[in-house]
């Protein structure tokens, strides 16, 4: 099994690292991994001028799966937009058509002290969000800022993007979140805005058509404004949910929270095949950056969703979870989700905690 190893940005150098540990213990057990490194994002434009170098990208496309960090820093926010460390991210799941993107919110019960909402409103919190990652505004033409008139006279600047999906996008994802929810507790919320929006419109009628090859799930239908809010009040309403890119982009990261931090949230990203990139939520925090603090347990975790999803090795993709599990009921905790009584250990420290578990 061949991996791209695209550490990023700010945190993600120090939180790939421990993930690797991960599969370095897999390696010594005689597991067949070969691991390769690349640039991505502001590492790769430092490198060659590209957030998405083409040898990074021509690694990815011959690896079996992708690890990725974070990407993205203050210092290159002022370069032209195409060259920004975030294009490199969005131009890599467009190039290796990974639309499926899943994010789970698994609250462990021992941090439920450290999520922001009342205990037993995020108790027993399992949810997976399914995301549609290769269309939407993030994606549609056109696009871009330029001098319009005013009607008021004189000109000024406007920016414009396209918010656009294909019926076959909609359609492609909605199967992966059916499939996802037959194998979860058979409830499917989807999230969009049919009421303002003829994007939305079309969404939600190919997901009402395709619900009927799924006749054992239950399909809801709510709005992102109220999703967002319903998230916050009674989070465990749901099972599985699916929406498109900007909505999910958004959700998921609210959902962070319900867990105790983004720290702790893994994602993966799919194509038709489930070969995948596999990265923690979160972005590359450069305020911490350097300092061994970041909690690299999304990353591990996204690991494990590399096992579970692309090499299908559930024992495995469960072996590296429960170590996480175990890690967490030790007592052991990052900065981002210490409690009093619990102990604070570094990013490293952490890493070697889950390794000595397994």
């Amino acid at each position: 099994m061949k991996i791209a190893v695209l550490p990023g940005d700010g945190i993600g150098p120090e939180i790939v690292a421990q993930a690797v540990k991960v599969l370095d213990v897999l390696r010594a057990e005689g597991a067949k991994i070969e691991t390769e490194t690349a640039p991505i994002g502001g590492a790769g434009y430092d490198a060659a001028g590209d957030p998405l170098p083409d040898a990074t990208l021509k690694l990815a496309r011959e690896a079996d799966a992708v690890l990725l960090g974070a990407v993205g820093g203050p210092q290159y926010d002022a370069l032209d937009r195409p060259l920004r460390p975030e294009r490199g991210l969005l131009r890599i799941r467009k190039e290796l058509n990974l639309f499926a993107n899943l994010r789970p919110a698994l609250l462990y019960p021992e941090l439920a002290s450290a999520s922001s909402l009342k205990p037993d409103v995020v108790s027993g919190l399992d949810l997976m969000i399914v995301r549609e990652l290769t269309g939407d505004v993030y994606f549609g033409q056109p696009r871009g800022i330029e001098v319009r008139s005013n009607p008021a006279g004189g000109s000024e600047r406007v920016g414009f993007n396209t918010m656009l999906y294909a019926e076959s996008e909609v359609r492609r994802v909605a199967h992966v979140a059916f499939g996802i929810a037959m194998k979860r507790g058979k409830k499917l919320c989807s999230v969009d805005k049919a009421n303002v929006l003829e994007c939305s419109e079309l969404w939600k009628e190919v997901m009402i058509e395709v619900s009927k090859d799924y006749p054992e799930v239950e399909l809801s239908h709510m709005y992102v404004d109220n999703a967002a809010m319903q998230l916050i009040r009674a989070p465990k309403q749901f099972d599985t949910m699916v929406t498109g890119n900007i909505f999910g982009d958004i959700l998921s990261d609210a959902a962070s929270m319900l867990s105790g931090s983004i720290g702790m949230l893994p994602s993966a990203s799919l194509d038709e095949n489930n070969k995948g990139m596999f990265e923690p939520i979160h972005g590359s925090a450069p305020d911490i950056a350097g300092k061994d603090m970041a909690n690299p347990l999304a990353t591990i975790l996204s690991v494990a969703m590399m096992y579970r999803y692309t090499f299908a090795d559930l024992s495995t993709a469960d072996r590296i979870e429960n170590a996480v599990k175990t890690v967490i009921s030790q007592g052991l905790r990052t900065s981002d989700i210490w409690t009093d009584g619990t102990q604070k250990v570094s990013c490293s420290e952490m890493g070697d905690a889950v390794v000595k578990v397994l």
